[in-house]
């Protein structure tokens, strides 16, 4: 056996030996704080509560119309609707240069930030201690500890001007009918903040988990409300496809599904990638995808010779609604808890402001109802229920309201008739009005149907000065059937996808697809080594070509042994250095694995700071670089043995005279003008090229890379391959 094989062998047991297991993110000691807090909700309509979300504001010195769009919008608003809370749920500020590129927090953004809440709050007229706002990815970047001078979240935020540290901010709504507990998470990465794109996960920790469980259990074993309700609502900004798992490989859906919390409201996606970007969760064995927004399940019902007193224990499951962005959509959102059942309405200031806002509470829109739930209430109701007696609506408006008028259809002949048409009444009360709920008597027996799409609901408002805003249609069910709406594509992708953990398996399969697709050709030639290949007619050079893509690369040793070694080197060996938290901080360097460093913060660290959110650039770069870079190589190589083949039938030449001819120099032939799949293949390689180009451009402005000294194998490599395997294939 020749060295060349020996070296073959060796390199093929290196990566066959080579560690698949992923190493967990380690650091410093992170405390989670849990903050408690509790407000007394007075005056009526005392059956209702409603708080308004806002998420992704994205402020940015480039941007200044955001802000001042929050100011214009936001404060006005607010003092129509008067929220029991307001609830940011993180990217606060842009953080980004305006090429986008650069991503570290900017003072100024941040003084912005501070002034436009401070003057929101003083126009809604409301106390500054219902607002909660929390950290997002972008108010991070850049940032080497939590707390310290390079921090502007604890130094500008509402919530460091209430003193609120923790990661875990718990608040409770205390109603007459029960108390409605809302809890706030920030599960960004508590090590430090890396700069973007590399800063895209939550990363909960086992500690955090533990926090939250408290957090959630706060009224559990509380006397005093033993039989009134208590509903749980969970606020943060990473949905759960971009959350990634704990030390211990656990996650926050357990936790969520252990509590039967009714919603997590989140934000992070922004609008651009969908208006359905929502997903009911139940207990499920696939932890990699959920293929629609409703996961499956056969619907579960409690018999009422059971007894219901049990249903509570027995129903596992939740809602993730992610809301939009305020920096581009201009989006808000009111959410309303009615009775127990949460419900709520999606508006954008993005052509103006609302003079009129309609926030249906029930009968639920029955594409995002709970699936168990509700049909366990209808199943288990009493003659103490009252919730279905009447249809609801609160209705917030500038100008004082003329007339509402709620309006049903039926839908079962494929068009929407009308079937009741009814003015609603507004809600009295003893108490001062916190907002005006409004109501209609109904006969709800009457629209108990087996199908979750057969009734539609509208509800129309007319102020005095003739405005008149309608709710968009939605199905309800009363007997609490869900129904089904399926994603878009890109809904699917951002949504259904638990990326964290489809990174791993994707990272190993696009290695093995590299390597055995190298393999295969070296022992492919080692078989075909003295077959000559000829072609006669169209099929004939079709084959050849084929049986070429998988002989020819090993024939130009260099090259197939260059790239099996490249591979190698993406597994072995740092792909590049930079600044990954601040550019006057320690160098790190980046593998597929995580950044890595030899002291972060004072604290030993090993590989994996940053996993799974390395993902954006190792993906990318082994599958519009990579692959593709290594297709082409074999295509060239391929492409130039067929059309060595055309050559020599058209000449009537044999192939050892054309071999001695052309050692000689007399057969030289880039024979440009009848080489088109050579052509095109110039042109591909010219794209990949491109596209790595502005890979390595972006990495260049995102860590202060200088890209001669710390990512020369990764920023050269290929290009240089690629043009040396086009000089190598331009002669036959």
């Amino acid at each position: 056996m020749g060295a060349q094989n020996w070296h073959f062998l060796i390199l093929t047991y290196l990566l066959l030996s080579f560690p698949s297991t992923s190493l967990s993110t380690s650091g410093s000691p992170v405390h989670h704080d849990w903050r408690r807090e509790a407000i007394e909700v007075e005056g009526g309509p005392g059956s209702v509560v409603w708080v308004v979300q806002l998420s992704d504001l994205h402020f940015s010195v480039f941007h200044p119309d955001r802000a001042s769009d929050f100011r214009r919008y936001v404060g006005p608003a607010l003092s129509v609707i008067k929220p029991s809370l307001v609830l940011i749920t993180g990217d606060l500020t842009d953080g980004k240069s305006k090429d986008l590129l650069t991503m570290k927090l900017g003072e100024r953004e941040w003084i912005e930030y501070e002034n436009a809440t401070r003057e929101v709050i003083l126009t809604s007229g409301l106390d500054e201690r219902i607002f909660y706002d929390l950290r997002g990815n972008h108010d991070s970047f850049g940032v080497p500890v939590q707390g310290g001078t390079n921090d502007f979240y604890e130094k500008y935020s509402i919530n460091a001007r209430l003193g609120r540290n923790g990661n875990v901010q718990s608040v409770t709504l205390k109603t007459r009918e029960g108390k409605h507990l809302f809890v706030g998470i920030d599960s960004t990465l508590a090590t430090a903040g890396l700069r973007g794109p590399t800063n895209l996960f939550g990363h909960p920790t086992d500690q955090l988990l533990e926090t939250i469980d408290k957090a959630l259990s706060e009224w559990d074993n509380s006397n005093q409300f033993v039989t009134s309700q208590v509903t749980k609502v969970v606020f943060g900004h990473f949905p759960l496809s971009f959350t990634a798992l704990t030390e211990t490989q656990r996650n926050l859906k357990e936790v969520f599904l252990k509590h039967s919390i009714s919603a997590y409201i989140c934000g992070h996606l922004h609008a651009r990638f969908g208006r359905n970007l929502k997903r009911h969760h139940l207990k499920s064995q696939n932890e990699y995808v959920q293929y629609n927004m409703h996961e499956s399940t056969r619907e579960v019902y409690i018999n009422e010779t059971e007894g219901c007193q049990k249903k509570n224990k027995e129903i596992k499951e939740f809602w993730e609604w992610e809301m939009g962005d305020w920096r581009k959509r201009r989006s808000f959102r009111i959410l309303a808890i009615d009775s127990g059942d949460v419900s709520f309405v999606d508006v954008d200031f993005k052509y103006g402001s609302r003079d009129i806002i309609i926030v249906p509470t029930f009968p639920l829109d029955s594409r995002i109802m709970q699936r168990i739930s509700s049909t366990n209430d209808f199943m288990c109701q009493n003659k103490e229920t009252g919730k279905f007696e009447t249809i609801r609506a609160l209705v917030f408006s500038k100008h004082q309201i003329a007339s509402v008028v709620v309006k049903v259809y039926d839908y079962r002949s494929g068009t929407l008739n009308l079937v009741l048409d009814s003015e609603m009444k507004k809600m009295e009360a003893k108490e001062s009005k916190r907002g005006e709920l409004y109501f209609v008597p109904w006969n709800w027996r009457a629209f108990v149907d087996p199908s979750p799409n057969r009734y539609w609901l509208k509800i129309e408002a007319t102020d005095i000065t003739g405005d008149t805003v309608s709710s968009p249609l939605k199905p309800f069910s009363i007997n609490g059937l869900s129904s089904k709406m399926s994603w878009s594509w890109t809904e699917f992708m951002v949504m259904g996808c638990q990326w964290a953990a489809i990174y791993w398996p994707a990272l190993w399969v696009i290695f093995a697809i590299a390597f055995l697709f190298l393999l295969v050709q070296k022992i492919a030639l080692a078989f075909l080594k003295n077959h000559n290949i000829r072609g006669k007619n169209y099929k004939e050079y079709l084959i050849s070509g084929l049986v070429c893509l998988f002989t020819e690369l090993p024939r130009i040793s260099t090259i197939w042994s260059i790239l099996f070694g490249y591979l190698l080197y993406l597994l072995l060996l740092p792909w590049f250095f930079g600044y990954a938290i601040t550019e006057d901080g320690n160098l790190m360097y980046m593998t597929y694995r995580g950044w890595s460093d030899a002291t972060l913060n004072g604290v030993s660290e090993g590989t994996g700071v940053g996993f799974p959110d390395v993902m954006v650039i190792a993906l990318p770069h082994l599958v519009w670089v990579v692959l593709p870079a290594i297709l082409v190589m074999a295509s060239l190589a391929a492409e130039r043995s067929v059309y060595r083949i055309v050559f020599l039938s058209l000449t009537g030449k044999k192939e050892d005279d054309n071999g001695r001819e052309s050692n000689s120099g007399g057969i030289k032939g880039h024979l440009w003008s009848g080489r088109w799949i050579r052509k095109f293949l110039l042109v591909v390689s010219i794209a990949i090229v491109w596209k790595h180009w502005k890979q390595c451009r972006a990495l260049v402005k995102a860590y202060e890379i200088n890209p001669f000294i710390h990512a020369p194998v990764y920023c050269f490599f290929i290009p240089a391959l690629l043009a040396f395997c086009i000089y190598k294939t331009s002669s036959i």
